[in-house]
């Protein structure tokens, strides 16, 4: 679903994580929030909605958080972008209560945050919501084994019992002998790794990450980055990510919403924020985004042409390949499951030795992959192979493919000019004259009459 369009400057942010599935009740829910700093809070929401621009009332107060609007569903990573100031770090703490909201709901699994008492909301943070901070929040004194398992120590849970599932947390992070190290004595990258165990370790539903990984190396934040998802494959927690780093968003979230000035301006998949911008602003936001990690084969595939099923025989085969004049076609199963290619010279070999199953001449598929692969891994295949790359689908079905020049097109955001292109890219190794006379003579011998002037029923 794309959520791009603009009403009263705010985007509909509402629907499920991406397209096609099925509607959950959100693990969060944004409505109307406005955050504002200042003597007269509520009278500048007012103004606000009467259309009084954020720098006319900086006076009267500061509008960190404008008319926020959205939903977070249930195992989702859901990314806030902006730059400094725009209020991203505002509004994650809204959520939570640690910043009191002005106007507008916050519902939490349907319970409402806006104005829940202070013991509500510290049992809220304790067993609903866990939080990584950028620069870390460990507790000195305490050792790496305990600062981990403090939030199950808040929870109440016994010693013995919270040590051992720290224990645990380190060992996926990567810590495991580090437990009796003070974060003093760890590199930043190893301190936030114990933050994120910490965050996991308490077991909570949601877990919210304010620039997590900024204050890292490039090399480590990657890592940190990688493992993050790898985490979130197995557990499925539902996270929300505030970050400055375009390519970091593009890579972390299932949907990201951008802010600028305290408002958001669009929500959507990194697809749709990267190919359809809701404005000038987002469109300038992205212009330098590395979109070979953005976009997937899926995203960029084309209709497979030279395709023919295993039982069509090697006639069939022969035909389409002088039509769409390649040198190769895909061969599926009928219902679509691919089986491999075959070769122009060897299907014209086997037609004239009088064979009729094409599997006898099949050929592995030289590049294969999964419509959710970003396309950065499709180059080294798109070199290697003279066959455009296959994309399939979790049943391995064929469901498209990649060319090359509709690879290369993606990564400079122009349009593929493929009509005139073929999708098979290997040009035909044996003329169309060739393979008619062969077709029009085999056909001749099978039926044992004189030979026939070939005909557009015949070829």
């Amino acid at each position: 679903m794309t959520h791009t369009t603009e009403q009263s400057g705010q985007p509909d942010a509402r629907g499920a994580a991406t397209a096609g599935t099925p509607q959950t009740a959100p693990a969060i829910s944004v409505s109307g929030a406005y955050k504002v700093f200042g003597r007269r809070p509520k009278e500048v929401v007012k103004r606000l909605r009467n259309g009084i621009s954020r720098e006319q009332l900086r006076s009267q107060g500061t509008a960190a958080v404008i008319d926020a609007s959205f939903d977070v569903q249930p195992g989702e990573i859901f990314v806030v972008m902006g730059l400094s100031g725009s209020g991203k770090s505002t509004l994650i703490r809204m959520l939570n209560g640690l910043n009191d909201t002005t106007d507008g709901s916050i519902t939490v699994f349907g319970t409402e945050v806006v104005g829940l008492a202070t013991s509500e909301l510290r049992d809220l943070r304790r067993d609903r919501m866990s939080m990584v901070f950028q620069h870390f929040a460990l507790l000195p004194h305490r050792n790496v084994l305990d600062n981990v398992a403090y939030g199950l120590e808040l929870q109440g849970v016994g010693l013995e019992e919270r040590r051992k599932k720290a224990q645990h947390w380190l060992e996926r992070v990567g810590l495991a002998g580090w437990e009796d190290r003070l974060p003093g004595q760890l590199s930043g990258g190893m301190q936030q790794r114990v933050g994120i165990a910490r965050a996991f370790a308490a077991e909570t539903d949601i877990l919210l990450m304010d620039e997590a990984f900024s204050a890292l190396d490039p090399l480590i934040r990657r890592e940190m980055q990688e493992q993050l998802v790898e985490l979130q494959q197995e557990l499925q927690k539902t996270i929300v990510f505030i970050t400055h780093d375009l390519n970091e968003a593009m890579f972390l979230g299932d949907r990201i919403a951008v802010m600028r000035d305290g408002r958001i301006v669009q929500v959507g998949t990194p697809n749709d924020i990267l190919t359809d911008p809701a404005n000038d602003y987002v469109a300038q936001f992205v212009q330098d985004v590395d979109r070979a990690r953005v976009l997937t084969a899926g995203d960029v595939m084309e209709p497979p042409r030279a395709v023919v099923p295993g039982s069509a025989g090697p006639r069939t085969a022969l035909r389409t390949m002088r039509d769409l004049q390649t040198s190769a076609c895909f061969v599926t199963t009928g219902a679509r499951t691919l089986l491999g290619v075959v070769r122009d010279k060897d299907v014209l070999r086997q037609v004239r030795e009088g064979g009729t199953d094409l599997t006898d001449v099949l050929r592995p598929t030289p590049s294969v992959v999964r419509a959710d692969q970003v396309i950065s891994e499709l180059f080294e295949l798109a070199v290697e192979s003279p066959l455009p790359v296959a994309v399939i689908d979790e049943q391995d079905r064929l469901i498209g493919v990649v060319p090359r020049v509709t690879l290369l097109a993606a990564l400079t955001d122009l349009p593929p000019v493929t009509t005139e292109i073929p999708v098979i890219e290997p040009l035909p190794t044996v003329t169309s004259a060739m393979i008619t006379e062969t077709l029009a003579t085999t056909q001749t011998a099978a039926s044992g009459n004189a030979p026939l002037v070939p005909t557009e029923e015949t070829l």
